[in-house]
């Protein structure tokens, strides 16, 4: 048995036929308005069900042009398939991802590229990170007519895409496959160049018409608890990259504990019970109704038998020469703090330790290097702050989208603001060149 296989198969063609079928193609469709990139669900399914599967790949990949990857990892209980009117007819939504998946898989395997460059514009936009909102922004600047190069710090480009997605959602494989289709665009993508290292913001500066920052989160912090320096303690992020890009080689023991209660604590979890752990336990500070985690991601990993620990605060890693425990003070909640959130207060004689042989830190990602040399651009803790609409920072000249501005949402949210950025860029290289020859 594969412990890795993909939680929402691909459909087989009458699979698909009958399921496209089912759709009620309503015509103020409220899963064009749950979808960030608004797809046109109905079009693109009534497509499929006629077997035009390019039309209904080409309708997907318009609006998206990370369809294929968004099919497999978006929360789509949450979002189209949630808003699907079925809801209120008492039936199973439409399988819209896996519908979407159907046809862009289609498209992808042909190796078609159905957009082509605009007319060229004669400028050419730099954009730092190759992940989601990097490269969507350069799809969409390309098909402006934009020349553009991405850098990349990563030997891989995808971002977490290739690097941070559980692997039984997406694998790597499909991951890079992707990006090397949206590269017959004519995208340039430097691998293995970081940003103030191998190319300095001020040659950035000086060889581009604009700037284009979607680098991400940093790594999760320490917690500065004694014991935290163990071998046998590591972060969540660096976890689940170790296992999408050598899982051959990567082991974990039979007793592990996640600190964290958003869904990349949930992804560590179930990979760790399909890795062989025995024992795997969530544990988290606050109660179940606080957690971040997608309640369909909850429910995945109790079915895994993973152990939820509620009300619990981590005080320190037990072990001498690696770790060997997580010792917890049960917590109970006290006064509003000034965000109007309930803070936490340790109850007395509530010490507790949980075995463990690997301790997974998941309780946020921290700010990236790069934000401390960012010339004349505001930012706020681990994000920079840029206009909602256009995503242009208070540095006229760059602009920013993706979890960086964000904090950290979904592929289809990155994807989305990648692709208005884009346009940004144009709207204001535009009126940039009026001006000059006005």
């Amino acid at each position: 048995m594969n412990r890795f296989q993909e939680i929402k198969p691909a459909l087989r063609r009458d699979e698909a036929l009958m399921e496209a079928n089912r759709c009620l193609m309503c015509y103020d469709a409220p899963c064009i308005r749950a979808c960030p990139t608004h797809i046109d669900v109905p079009g693109f399914i009534k497509k499929i069900s006629t077997d035009n599967l390019r039309g209904s790949a080409k309708t997907i990949l318009d609006a998206n042009i990370f369809g294929g990857s968004c099919a497999r990892v978006c929360p789509t209980e949450e979002l189209c398939e949630g808003a699907c009117v079925l809801h209120d007819l008492h039936e199973k939504p439409i399988k819209i991802g896996q519908l979407q998946r159907y046809a862009t898989d289609w498209l992808m395997i042909k190796g078609d590229m159905p957009f082509s460059p605009g007319p060229d514009q004669g400028k050419t936009v730099a954009i730092i990170g190759a992940g989601p909102a990097g490269v969507a922004c350069a799809a969409e600047l390309r098909r402006i007519g934009y020349s553009t190069v991405v850098f990349d710090a990563a030997p891989q480009p995808g971002g977490l895409n290739t690097y941070g997605v559980a692997e039984y959602k997406m694998t790597p494989d499909f991951a890079l496959a992707e990006i090397a289709w949206i590269e017959q665009l004519g995208i340039n993508i430097r691998r293995s160049t970081v940003v103030g290292r191998d190319v300095t913001l001020a040659d950035l500066e000086r060889d581009y018409a604009a700037v284009f920052i979607a680098v991400g989160l940093g790594e999760v912090p320490a917690l500065g608890l004694p014991g935290e320096d163990l071998p046998g303690v590591m972060e969540a992020i660096d976890f689940i990259a170790r296992l999408k890009m050598d899982r051959e080689n990567l082991t974990v023991p039979r007793r592990v504990a996640v600190i964290g209660g958003g869904n990349t604590a949930i992804d560590c979890v179930t990979q760790a019970v399909r890795l062989g752990a025995d024992e795997v336990t969530l544990v988290y500070r606050r109660g179940a109704a606080a957690m971040t985690a997608y309640d369909h991601e909850i429910h995945l990993a109790k079915q895994d038998g993973v152990r939820f620990v509620y009300e619990a605060m981590p005080v320190r890693i037990e072990g001498s020469s690696r770790a060997t425990g997580l010792t917890c003070q049960k917590a109970a909640l006290g006064l509003p703090d000034v965000s109007g959130r309930q803070s936490l207060e340790a109850v007395p004689g509530s010490h507790f330790t949980i075995e463990a042989d690997l301790i997974i830190r998941s309780t946020g990602q921290g700010p990236v290097a790069l934000l401390r040399e960012l010339p004349g651009i505001a930012t706020v803790g681990r994000k920079i702050k840029a206009d909602p609409t256009t995503f242009q920072t208070s540095n006229p000249k760059y602009f920013a989208a993706g979890d960086v501005v964000s904090g950290g949402q979904e592929v289809v949210n990155a994807v989305a603001n990648g692709k208005i950025a884009a346009r940004s860029i144009h709207t204001f290289l535009s009126t940039a060149k009026e001006l000059v020859n006005g």
